[in-house]
């Protein structure tokens, strides 16, 4: 058995399909299935299962792919630490990211981890969602995601960073938009823009709602905070969304943002296979990250 057969194991597990893989390696159908064949012969029992759609991993496969998940993933870091030392103060640090995570989180933390580490590279994915991110994190060389922090993903570390409040946008002009804050209660029956129905985010701010015995309707539904932002400006709907930093609150222009103190916060930070794996460049961007999000908060 080799660690390619037990990468290509792994990914049949995760895709469900011997063809998919075949296309993801560029190879046959046959050079896969090749590899699982020989994890059989050396273990001595069936790894998967054919069905009329794909494959899906028997008992047996379901714990060989966890333990080769995890070893896998060891086994990546540690080299990746390795090349880091050896490089010394130069590699590259990969971030998955949202859409408009660099302009909102991270832009004071880039200008200042360039001038402090000129010979690193930075890397940023944009993926459309934090379990698109947690996926990413997992099949491939990636360092961090910024997400939504929600329930626990296995070999995947959590690590919070800030708590942003939500907040009502409306345009200028709007009846409510001189609100110095607002009861989720008084927006019951007020139609929303709604954030997309599967992100974490959104689940969380239907959580919140439910301690509270609210429960929001909604008439339009954006991808991100940003397009919400500026259907509520132009007037199109109302959204509710976190006060992300750089905003000002209660907002100027033609934009309106009223606090909704009675809703839980949304907590947002880091995403990683191993805290302490990640090499010293990486940390020390996490670290910058944070550092700025948390001075930000206190201002």
């Amino acid at each position: 058995m080799t660690l390619d057969d037990l990468r290509v194991f792994v990914a049949v597990c995760r895709a469900g399909s011997l063809s998919a893989v075949a296309r993801d390696l560029s190879c046959t159908q046959s050079a896969v299935s090749q590899h699982v064949k020989r994890l059989e012969r050396e273990t001595g029992v069936s790894l998967l299962e054919r069905q009329p759609r794909g494959v899906v991993p028997t008992t047996a496969g379901r714990v060989l792919e966890a333990a080769a998940s995890e070893g896998l993933v060891g086994l990546e870091l540690a080299l990746r630490r390795l090349r880091d030392l050896a490089d010394g103060e130069s590699g590259t640090v990969r971030v998955a990211t949202g859409a408009t995570t660099v302009r909102h989180f991270m832009s004071d933390a880039v200008v200042t981890f360039r001038q402090r580490h000129p010979k690193v590279n930075l890397e940023f994915r944009t993926e459309s969602s934090s379990r698109a991110c947690f996926d990413a994190l997992a099949d491939s060389d990636l360092d961090l995601a910024w997400i939504t922090l929600g329930r626990p993903v296995r070999g995947i570390e959590q690590r919070p960073v800030v708590e942003l409040p939500w907040v009502l946008a409306v345009r200028a002009g709007d009846p409510l938009a001189d609100r110095a804050s607002l009861d989720a209660a008084a927006l019951a029956d007020v139609r929303l823009i709604r954030l997309p129905p599967t992100s974490t985010s959104a689940a969380h701010l239907d959580a919140a709602c439910a301690d509270l015995g609210v429960r929001f309707s909604f008439d339009t539904s954006v991808a991100d905070w940003d397009t919400a932002l500026l259907l509520a400006e132009l007037g199109v709907g109302r959204a509710v969304v976190p006060a992300l930093p750089g905003l000002s609150v209660p907002g100027d222009g033609a934009l309106r943002l009223i606090p909704l103190p009675a809703l839980r916060p949304l907590p947002v930070g880091w995403a990683v296979r191993r805290w302490d794996a990640l090499s010293p460049p990486t940390r020390a961007f996490a670290h910058l990250v944070e550092s700025y999000q948390r001075d930000s908060a206190r201002a």
